[in-house]
């Protein structure tokens, strides 16, 4: 992986922790970290139109910033990304409620 896949793994590696301590267990993510490395993971989430499930509990608890979704539309990771999978994240944060103007990161 290069150092930029690798920071966006370690990011989505750090979501699922983080997110155990709030009683969140997100054993699908976590297979597909394993599976698919968090790039891939993300990308195949974001592939579909649907909100995922994973968003939607975040979103209960508060925790959109730690989101696929919102790590996604940061400045730094957009080189990983294609436009159309960034605006799907930025669609998905917006109808939450999420800030809508782009993050730096």
């Amino acid at each position: 992986m290069a150092s930029l896949e690798q920071d966006f793994h370690h990011a989505m590696v750090a979501i699922y922790e983080t997110q155990k301590d709030y009683g969140y267990f997100a054993t699908y993510f976590k297979q597909m970290l394993d599976q698919y490395g968090g790039v891939e993971a993300a990308k195949r989430l974001l592939a579909g139109r649907e909100v995922q499930q994973g968003l939607m509990k975040l979103w209960e608890l508060g925790h959109l910033d730690n989101s696929v979704e919102a790590h996604v539309i940061l400045a730094k990771y957009r080189p990983l990304f294609t436009e159309a999978e960034v605006e799907e994240a930025r669609r998905r944060l917006e109808a939450l409620g999420y800030l809508t103007a782009p993050r730096e990161g």
